[in-house]
Protein backbone atom coordinates (compact mmCIF):
# COMPACT_ATOMS: atom_id res chain seq x y z
CA UNK A 1 0.00 0.00 0.00
CA UNK A 2 1.55 3.28 -1.08
CA UNK A 3 1.90 5.97 1.56
CA UNK A 4 0.31 9.34 0.82
CA UNK A 5 2.77 12.12 0.12
CA UNK A 6 3.09 14.73 2.89
CA UNK A 7 0.76 17.67 2.41
CA UNK A 8 2.36 20.78 0.95
CA UNK A 9 1.84 23.76 3.25
CA UNK A 10 0.74 26.95 1.52
CA UNK A 11 2.21 30.09 3.08
CA UNK A 12 1.31 33.74 2.65
CA UNK A 13 4.32 35.95 3.42
CA UNK A 14 3.39 39.41 4.72
CA UNK A 15 6.55 41.55 4.73
CA UNK A 16 7.18 45.05 3.41
CA UNK A 17 10.87 44.53 2.59
CA UNK A 18 11.36 43.06 -0.92
CA UNK A 19 14.68 41.56 0.16
CA UNK A 20 13.14 39.91 3.23
CA UNK A 21 10.22 38.58 1.19
CA UNK A 22 12.52 36.99 -1.36
CA UNK A 23 14.82 35.56 1.29
CA UNK A 24 11.99 34.09 3.35
CA UNK A 25 10.46 32.54 0.22
CA UNK A 26 13.81 31.02 -0.73
CA UNK A 27 14.26 29.65 2.80
CA UNK A 28 10.88 27.90 2.70
CA UNK A 29 11.36 26.54 -0.80
CA UNK A 30 14.76 25.13 0.16
CA UNK A 31 13.27 23.52 3.26
CA UNK A 32 10.78 21.60 1.15
CA UNK A 33 7.12 20.91 1.82
CA UNK A 34 6.07 24.56 1.46
CA UNK A 35 4.42 26.45 -1.40
CA UNK A 36 4.30 30.25 -1.49
CA UNK A 37 0.61 31.09 -1.87
CA UNK A 38 1.33 34.79 -2.24
CA UNK A 39 3.17 37.86 -0.98
CA UNK A 40 1.70 40.85 0.85
CA UNK A 41 3.52 44.19 1.01
CA UNK A 42 1.54 45.64 3.90
CA UNK A 43 -1.10 44.80 6.47
CA UNK A 44 -4.07 45.70 4.26
CA UNK A 45 -2.79 43.39 1.52
CA UNK A 46 -2.19 40.67 4.12
CA UNK A 47 -5.88 40.71 5.07
CA UNK A 48 -7.24 40.77 1.53
CA UNK A 49 -4.75 38.13 0.31
CA UNK A 50 -5.63 35.82 3.20
CA UNK A 51 -9.34 36.13 2.38
CA UNK A 52 -8.68 35.52 -1.33
CA UNK A 53 -6.00 32.83 -1.23
CA UNK A 54 -6.94 30.96 1.98
CA UNK A 55 -3.37 29.86 2.76
CA UNK A 56 -2.64 27.19 5.36
CA UNK A 57 -0.64 29.72 7.37
CA UNK A 58 0.44 33.38 7.33
CA UNK A 59 4.00 34.44 8.15
CA UNK A 60 3.45 37.99 9.41
CA UNK A 61 5.95 40.79 9.95
CA UNK A 62 5.11 43.18 12.77
CA UNK A 63 5.64 46.61 11.23
CA UNK A 64 4.37 47.35 7.71
CA UNK A 65 2.78 50.33 5.95
CA UNK A 66 -0.95 51.15 5.94
CA UNK A 67 -1.80 48.52 8.58
CA UNK A 68 0.81 46.85 10.75
CA UNK A 69 0.97 43.16 11.48
CA UNK A 70 -0.90 43.50 14.77
CA UNK A 71 -3.87 45.23 13.15
CA UNK A 72 -3.80 42.75 10.25
CA UNK A 73 -3.81 39.81 12.69
CA UNK A 74 -6.89 41.10 14.49
CA UNK A 75 -8.69 41.65 11.16
CA UNK A 76 -7.78 38.22 9.80
CA UNK A 77 -8.93 36.47 12.97
CA UNK A 78 -12.26 38.30 12.70
CA UNK A 79 -12.86 37.81 8.97
CA UNK A 80 -11.19 34.51 8.03
CA UNK A 81 -9.45 32.80 10.97
CA UNK A 82 -6.10 31.44 9.77
CA UNK A 83 -2.99 30.24 11.61
CA UNK A 84 -0.61 33.20 11.95
CA UNK A 85 3.04 33.15 13.00
CA UNK A 86 4.52 36.56 13.84
CA UNK A 87 8.17 37.44 13.29
CA UNK A 88 9.54 40.26 15.38
CA UNK A 89 12.76 41.89 16.43
CA UNK A 90 13.42 40.79 20.02
CA UNK A 91 15.51 43.92 20.53
CA UNK A 92 12.53 46.30 20.33
CA UNK A 93 10.59 46.47 23.61
CA UNK A 94 7.69 48.35 22.02
CA UNK A 95 7.46 45.78 19.24
CA UNK A 96 7.51 42.93 21.75
CA UNK A 97 4.64 44.46 23.72
CA UNK A 98 2.55 44.72 20.55
CA UNK A 99 3.54 41.16 19.65
CA UNK A 100 2.01 39.87 22.87
CA UNK A 101 -1.12 41.87 22.08
CA UNK A 102 -1.26 40.08 18.72
CA UNK A 103 -0.92 36.72 20.45
CA UNK A 104 -3.80 37.68 22.73
CA UNK A 105 -5.83 38.55 19.61
CA UNK A 106 -5.28 35.15 18.00
CA UNK A 107 -1.78 34.80 16.51
CA UNK A 108 -0.39 31.38 17.36
CA UNK A 109 3.31 31.98 17.83
CA UNK A 110 6.05 34.57 17.59
CA UNK A 111 9.72 34.22 16.82
CA UNK A 112 12.66 36.51 16.31
CA UNK A 113 13.04 37.51 12.68
CA UNK A 114 15.52 35.03 11.17
CA UNK A 115 19.05 35.94 10.20
CA UNK A 116 20.56 34.33 7.14
CA UNK A 117 24.18 33.84 8.09
CA UNK A 118 25.88 30.49 8.57
CA UNK A 119 26.52 30.50 12.32
CA UNK A 120 25.00 27.72 14.43
CA UNK A 121 22.70 30.21 16.16
CA UNK A 122 21.45 31.66 12.87
CA UNK A 123 20.87 28.21 11.41
CA UNK A 124 19.00 27.16 14.56
CA UNK A 125 16.79 30.26 14.30
CA UNK A 126 15.80 29.40 10.73
CA UNK A 127 15.17 25.77 11.66
CA UNK A 128 12.95 26.87 14.55
CA UNK A 129 10.87 29.07 12.23
CA UNK A 130 10.44 26.26 9.69
CA UNK A 131 9.43 23.78 12.40
CA UNK A 132 7.00 26.28 13.92
CA UNK A 133 5.34 26.92 10.56
CA UNK A 134 4.94 23.19 9.99
CA UNK A 135 3.43 22.60 13.42
CA UNK A 136 1.20 25.67 13.50
CA UNK A 137 -0.19 25.02 10.01
CA UNK A 138 -1.99 22.00 11.51
CA UNK A 139 -3.75 24.00 14.22
CA UNK A 140 -7.45 24.53 13.61
CA UNK A 141 -8.10 28.14 14.58
CA UNK A 142 -11.45 29.82 14.98
CA UNK A 143 -12.50 33.40 15.47
CA UNK A 144 -12.56 34.88 18.91
CA UNK A 145 -15.31 32.92 20.61
CA UNK A 146 -17.30 33.25 23.79
CA UNK A 147 -16.90 30.26 26.07
CA UNK A 148 -20.02 29.37 28.07
CA UNK A 149 -19.69 30.28 31.75
CA UNK A 150 -19.86 27.43 34.23
CA UNK A 151 -19.58 27.35 37.96
CA UNK A 152 -16.18 25.94 38.85
CA UNK A 153 -15.87 23.30 41.49
CA UNK A 154 -15.17 25.18 44.72
CA UNK A 155 -11.63 25.22 45.99
CA UNK A 156 -11.08 22.99 49.00
CA UNK A 157 -10.77 25.58 51.74
CA UNK A 158 -9.02 23.02 53.92
CA UNK A 159 -5.96 23.10 51.68
CA UNK A 160 -3.53 25.87 52.42
CA UNK A 161 -2.03 27.16 49.17
CA UNK A 162 1.54 28.32 49.63
CA UNK A 163 2.52 28.58 45.97
CA UNK A 164 0.94 28.57 42.49
CA UNK A 165 2.73 27.01 39.51
CA UNK A 166 1.49 27.85 35.99
CA UNK A 167 2.79 26.46 32.71
CA UNK A 168 1.77 26.86 29.09
CA UNK A 169 2.97 26.92 25.51
CA UNK A 170 1.22 27.75 22.23
CA UNK A 171 -1.83 29.91 22.90
CA UNK A 172 -1.01 30.45 26.57
CA UNK A 173 0.53 33.97 26.90
CA UNK A 174 -2.80 35.76 26.61
CA UNK A 175 -4.45 33.20 28.89
CA UNK A 176 -1.81 33.78 31.57
CA UNK A 177 -2.61 37.50 31.42
CA UNK A 178 -6.36 36.83 31.58
CA UNK A 179 -6.01 34.52 34.56
CA UNK A 180 -3.77 36.79 36.59
CA UNK A 181 -5.73 39.94 35.83
CA UNK A 182 -9.04 38.14 36.39
CA UNK A 183 -7.91 37.04 39.83
CA UNK A 184 -7.92 40.70 40.84
CA UNK A 185 -5.43 42.66 42.90
CA UNK A 186 -5.64 40.38 45.90
CA UNK A 187 -2.59 39.20 47.81
CA UNK A 188 -1.90 36.05 45.81
CA UNK A 189 0.56 33.39 46.93
CA UNK A 190 3.86 33.51 45.01
CA UNK A 191 3.44 32.38 41.40
CA UNK A 192 6.07 30.57 39.30
CA UNK A 193 5.48 30.54 35.54
CA UNK A 194 6.93 28.49 32.69
CA UNK A 195 5.99 29.80 29.25
CA UNK A 196 7.53 28.20 26.18
CA UNK A 197 8.66 31.03 23.92
CA UNK A 198 11.41 32.12 21.57
CA UNK A 199 14.68 33.21 23.10
CA UNK A 200 14.88 36.93 23.80
CA UNK A 201 11.17 37.52 24.44
CA UNK A 202 10.80 36.65 28.12
CA UNK A 203 11.77 40.16 29.30
CA UNK A 204 9.12 41.71 27.09
CA UNK A 205 6.60 39.16 28.30
CA UNK A 206 7.34 40.08 31.94
CA UNK A 207 6.82 43.78 31.23
CA UNK A 208 3.66 43.14 29.22
CA UNK A 209 2.20 40.96 31.98
CA UNK A 210 3.04 43.53 34.66
CA UNK A 211 1.18 46.18 32.66
CA UNK A 212 -1.84 43.91 32.29
CA UNK A 213 -2.09 42.39 35.76
CA UNK A 214 -1.00 45.40 37.87
CA UNK A 215 1.38 43.48 40.13
CA UNK A 216 5.07 42.68 39.66
CA UNK A 217 6.02 39.93 37.22
CA UNK A 218 9.76 39.37 37.38
CA UNK A 219 12.35 37.28 35.59
CA UNK A 220 13.37 34.70 38.18
CA UNK A 221 16.90 34.69 39.54
CA UNK A 222 18.60 31.76 41.24
CA UNK A 223 18.28 31.98 45.02
CA UNK A 224 15.38 34.46 45.09
CA UNK A 225 12.85 33.95 47.87
CA UNK A 226 9.41 34.11 46.23
CA UNK A 227 7.17 36.81 47.68
CA UNK A 228 3.38 36.75 47.99
CA UNK A 229 1.79 39.11 45.49
CA UNK A 230 4.53 38.61 42.87
CA UNK A 231 5.00 36.29 39.91
CA UNK A 232 8.28 34.89 38.58
CA UNK A 233 8.95 33.84 34.99
CA UNK A 234 11.50 31.21 34.05
CA UNK A 235 14.34 32.93 32.17
CA UNK A 236 15.56 31.89 28.73
CA UNK A 237 16.99 28.37 28.58
CA UNK A 238 16.70 27.59 32.30
CA UNK A 239 14.38 25.29 34.21
CA UNK A 240 12.69 26.87 37.23
CA UNK A 241 11.82 25.14 40.49
CA UNK A 242 12.36 25.35 44.23
CA UNK A 243 15.23 24.28 46.47
CA UNK A 244 14.48 22.56 49.81
CA UNK A 245 14.38 25.92 51.63
CA UNK A 246 11.71 27.25 49.26
CA UNK A 247 14.01 29.55 47.30
CA UNK A 248 13.87 29.70 43.51
CA UNK A 249 16.30 27.27 41.90
CA UNK A 250 17.27 27.62 38.23
CA UNK A 251 18.82 24.72 36.34
CA UNK A 252 20.64 24.21 33.06
CA UNK A 253 19.80 20.50 33.17
CA UNK A 254 18.69 18.57 30.09
CA UNK A 255 15.58 19.69 28.22
CA UNK A 256 12.43 17.70 28.99
CA UNK A 257 9.99 16.88 26.19
CA UNK A 258 12.16 19.17 24.07
CA UNK A 259 11.85 22.20 26.38
CA UNK A 260 14.00 24.14 28.78
CA UNK A 261 12.31 25.63 30.77
CA UNK A 262 10.01 22.64 31.20
CA UNK A 263 6.58 22.46 32.81
CA UNK A 264 7.40 18.96 34.04
CA UNK A 265 10.48 20.23 35.87
CA UNK A 266 8.50 23.03 37.52
CA UNK A 267 5.61 20.87 38.69
CA UNK A 268 7.87 18.06 39.88
CA UNK A 269 10.05 20.45 41.85
CA UNK A 270 7.07 22.18 43.46
CA UNK A 271 5.59 18.79 44.36
CA UNK A 272 8.78 17.80 46.15
CA UNK A 273 8.99 21.01 48.20
CA UNK A 274 5.40 22.11 48.89
CA UNK A 275 3.42 18.92 48.38
CA UNK A 276 -0.30 19.37 48.95
CA UNK A 277 0.19 23.09 49.66
CA UNK A 278 0.61 23.93 45.97
CA UNK A 279 -1.79 24.67 43.13
CA UNK A 280 -0.73 23.71 39.60
CA UNK A 281 -2.22 25.02 36.36
CA UNK A 282 -1.47 23.60 32.89
CA UNK A 283 -2.59 25.69 29.91
CA UNK A 284 -2.86 25.48 26.13
CA UNK A 285 0.10 24.01 24.29
CA UNK A 286 1.31 21.46 21.76
CA UNK A 287 3.02 18.29 22.95
CA UNK A 288 3.22 16.49 26.30
CA UNK A 289 5.25 18.78 28.55
CA UNK A 290 3.61 19.18 31.93
CA UNK A 291 1.53 15.99 32.00
CA UNK A 292 3.85 13.83 34.09
CA UNK A 293 4.86 16.73 36.34
CA UNK A 294 1.23 17.65 37.04
CA UNK A 295 0.59 13.98 37.83
CA UNK A 296 3.35 14.08 40.44
CA UNK A 297 1.82 17.24 41.89
CA UNK A 298 -1.66 15.73 42.12
CA UNK A 299 -0.30 12.61 43.80
CA UNK A 300 0.84 14.80 46.72
CA UNK A 301 -2.75 16.00 47.24
CA UNK A 302 -2.17 19.39 45.61
CA UNK A 303 -4.92 21.12 43.63
CA UNK A 304 -4.39 20.62 39.89
CA UNK A 305 -6.13 22.40 37.03
CA UNK A 306 -5.96 22.12 33.25
CA UNK A 307 -7.48 24.48 30.69
CA UNK A 308 -10.57 23.12 28.95
CA UNK A 309 -10.54 22.11 25.29
CA UNK A 310 -13.02 24.71 24.04
CA UNK A 311 -10.85 27.63 25.18
CA UNK A 312 -7.46 26.16 24.15
CA UNK A 313 -5.69 27.16 20.96
CA UNK A 314 -3.94 23.77 21.16
CA UNK A 315 -5.33 21.14 23.53
CA UNK A 316 -2.28 18.86 23.37
CA UNK A 317 -0.68 19.46 26.78
CA UNK A 318 -3.95 19.55 28.77
CA UNK A 319 -5.20 16.45 26.93
CA UNK A 320 -2.07 14.48 27.88
CA UNK A 321 -2.46 15.52 31.53
CA UNK A 322 -6.11 14.47 31.57
CA UNK A 323 -5.19 11.09 30.06
CA UNK A 324 -2.76 10.50 32.95
CA UNK A 325 -5.37 11.44 35.55
CA UNK A 326 -3.43 14.57 36.53
CA UNK A 327 -6.35 17.02 36.30
CA UNK A 328 -8.52 17.52 39.36
CA UNK A 329 -10.35 20.39 37.61
CA UNK A 330 -10.87 21.16 33.89
CA UNK A 331 -11.74 24.85 33.66
CA UNK A 332 -12.00 27.84 31.34
CA UNK A 333 -9.56 30.73 31.89
CA UNK A 334 -12.24 32.80 33.63
CA UNK A 335 -13.02 29.90 35.93
CA UNK A 336 -9.35 29.44 36.73
CA UNK A 337 -9.13 33.14 37.58
CA UNK A 338 -12.13 32.86 39.90
CA UNK A 339 -10.61 29.87 41.64
CA UNK A 340 -7.35 31.75 42.18
CA UNK A 341 -9.29 34.71 43.52
CA UNK A 342 -11.15 32.40 45.89
CA UNK A 343 -7.92 31.28 47.55
CA UNK A 344 -6.28 34.70 47.69
CA UNK A 345 -7.83 35.51 51.07
CA UNK A 346 -6.24 32.39 52.51
CA UNK A 347 -2.65 32.90 51.39
CA UNK A 348 -0.26 30.50 53.02
CA UNK A 349 3.42 31.21 53.37
CA UNK A 350 6.38 29.05 52.47
CA UNK A 351 9.17 28.94 55.02
CA UNK A 352 10.82 32.33 54.86
CA UNK A 353 8.46 33.73 52.22
CA UNK A 354 7.89 37.46 52.59
CA UNK A 355 4.37 38.84 52.64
Amino acid sequence: MTQAAPKTISVLIAEDSPTQRATLAMMLEEAGGFAIAGMAHDGVEAVTATERLRPDIVLMDCYMPRANGFEATASIMEKCPTPIVMVSSAGSQDEMAHTFDAIKNGALAFLAKPSFGESAEETAGRDALIQTLRLMSEVKVVGRRRVPRRQPAPHNAGREVKLIAIAGSTGAPGVVADILSGAGRRAMPPILIVQHMARGFVGGFARWLTDHVKFPVRIAEHGMMPISGEAYLAPDDRHIGLDPSGRIALSAGPAEEGFRPSANFLFRSVAAVTGASALGVLLSGMGRDGASGLTALRQTGATTIVQDEASCVVFGMPREAIALGAAEHILTPSEIARMLASIADHVGGMPGVKR
